[in-house]
Order: structure tokens, then sequence, then C-alpha cells
């Protein structure tokens, strides 16, 4: 049997609060388990992504994706992870994927090719100091991108294609049937592990989404063993269903 690692985001948070913790000294990461052999062509797969942190209750959550084996990928914000480097190394070593969301959280389309470049720079060198790995992709905030962004990113930008809306709805329940009913086969899944109300929701949408048979990967493991291009902004994987 073919087996294949498992492969391998509008408006991502109208707003700039950044959660602060207790900054602690950096080491190298536990290295991340291998994942589980699965074949995103022959199961369905989606991948869950959570922006803006680390906050404190992203502990919370990876407490509740370890007690269900479930891996995600967190696409943090480079302030946060300076003043939390423990819980992204926790998460790293945990096998969850770290992508990275800028240093504050800006509209990258304002900003100078220059600066851009900063934004990303300064947040691959907190995530590698924490993990001892850069990010391989890039989520813009707000999934605002142009030319200038995507030229600078110099790496692929990953958004989504189901949008909770869970900034703007803080409501476990609605949370949890928002994505029981659009999540297709290859999905990426917009939440955010800044808001409370959103951590609550994640062990009914894993309950709703393994009742239909979903696995839970990364978003490289959603595309592997394909490598996604720089540069290039991408949404979901549901092409690898269409046969």
């Amino acid at each position: 049997m073919d087996r294949r690692l498992v492969a391998s985001a509008v408006i991502a948070a109208l707003y700039g609060t950044l959660l602060a913790g207790t900054a602690v000294p950096a080491s190298a990461a536990t290295p991340a388990a291998a994942p589980g052999a699965v074949d995103c062509r022959r199961v369905k797969c989606v991948a869950l992504t959570f922006d803006d942190g680390p906050v404190s209750d992203t502990q919370r959550l990876l407490r509740i994706l370890k007690d269900r084996d479930v891996k995600a990928t967190y696409y943090v914000v480079g302030k946060n992870v300076q003043a939390n480097p423990s819980i992204v190394r926790t998460a790293a070593g945990a096998g969850h994927q770290i992508g990275n969301h800028s240093w504050d959280h800006p509209d990258l389309t304002r900003l100078s090719a220059a600066k851009i470049k900063s934004q990303l720079s300064r947040t691959d060198t907190v995530v590698k100091q924490a993990t001892g790995k850069k990010p391989s992709t890039l989520r813009a905030p707000y999934g605002a991108h142009n030319a200038t962004v995507r030229q600078a990113a110099g790496r692929p930008l990953v958004h989504w294609s189901v949008d909770t809306l869970d900034w703007r709805y803080r409501d476990a329940a609605r949370i949890i049937r928002t994505v029981k009913a659009q999540t297709k086969p290859g999905d990426i899944v917009l939440l955010h592990d800044i808001h409370k109300t959103t951590v609550d929701a994640v062990p009914g949408i894993i309950t709703a989404l393994k009742d239909r048979g979903f696995h839970f990967v990364t978003v490289d493991q959603l595309f592997a063993p394909t490598t996604l291009p720089a540069g290039k902004v991408t949404h979901h994987n549901r092409n690898a269903y269409r046969r």
C-alpha cells in the first residue's frame, strides 16, 4: 500500500490584543515524534490551525489535543512567542507545526518590503530559539496579502478554507456547528486559541469530525509529499479528493 506522511486565512483577527505571559529562558525543544503514516488521498484529512498565540490558555489547548491524540498547526505572533517561549517549545515537542503569523499582527500590505521582512525574521528568530526550527510557512494577518507580501515572505502563505468567525462569535456551540457543517476533506480550519470559547469548543470539534471519519493533521502533513511553493497562497487541499 502506498503510505505517505500525511500532509501536507477575510479575517484572521480584527483586533490587536496580544496577551503576554512571563518570559522564560529558551532552550532547544524536544524533537517532535514522527507523525503516523496516513495517506490523505485515501482517508479524510483536516488541518486545525490556531492563530495569534501563544497565550496562557494555549496550554489548556495543548492538553486537550494530547488527550485526543490530535495534531494541529499554530500560527504564532512573535511578540507572544517572546513572552511565552516554553509554550511554543511544548507545542513543537508534541508534534504540532509552528507557523509564522508576523511579529505584532499588522496588515502587511501597508508595510514596505523591508518592514515585512523584519516582521517575519524577528518571529523566525524567537521561534527558532524556542524550538530549534524556523517556521516554514506564513499566515498573513487578516489574510491580507499583495505582490510585495508574497515576494517578501520567502515561503508559502497558508490561509484557510473554513472560517469559524470565532473572534466575532464567542460561542463554543456555534463554533462547533460551523466546523461540523462546513468542513470537507482537505480543508484548513481557522481558529484562535486566544479566545477561551474557542478552546472550549475544541473537544466538540474533534468529536464531531472524528464521527465523520476525519483524520487530524498538520498543514505540512496535509500536503505531503508535495512541497508548497514560496510566494503562493494556499487555502486547502480539496483537490486531493477529486477523483
